[in-house]
């Protein structure tokens, strides 16, 4: 999801939150990997129900529903609702 999200970004997921195009959503493609993507518009899954077609904020690197298509509407888990940076700090003698 770069430049909106690098490896190792931690997020807040609001679980089971209202979803809207544009929005950041952690889902579950059908083949079971677990994906952050930005919601693209409401879409018919393959067994007819509603779902949602996800989008990469880089389409030449990402894979996204333009690959293996909408996800369920049930599969979009939670809405990312902020970005937490990671502060290391080390434990040890002294500390």
């Amino acid at each position: 999801m770069r430049p909106t999200l690098r490896p190792g970004d931690r997020l807040l997921i609001a679980y089971g939150a209202g979803v809207e195009p544009g929005c950041l959503v952690m889902a579950r493609f059908v083949d079971g990997t677990l994906a952050v993507k930005r919601v693209g518009h409401a879409a018919t899954t393959g067994s007819g129900g509603p779902g949602w077609f996800l989008t990469s904020d880089n389409p030449e690197q990402g894979i996204d529903s333009r690959h293996r298509g909408p996800v369920p509407a049930d599969a979009v888990l939670g809405v990312v609702r902020a970005r937490l940076w990671s502060r290391p700090r080390r434990f040890g003698a002294g500390v």
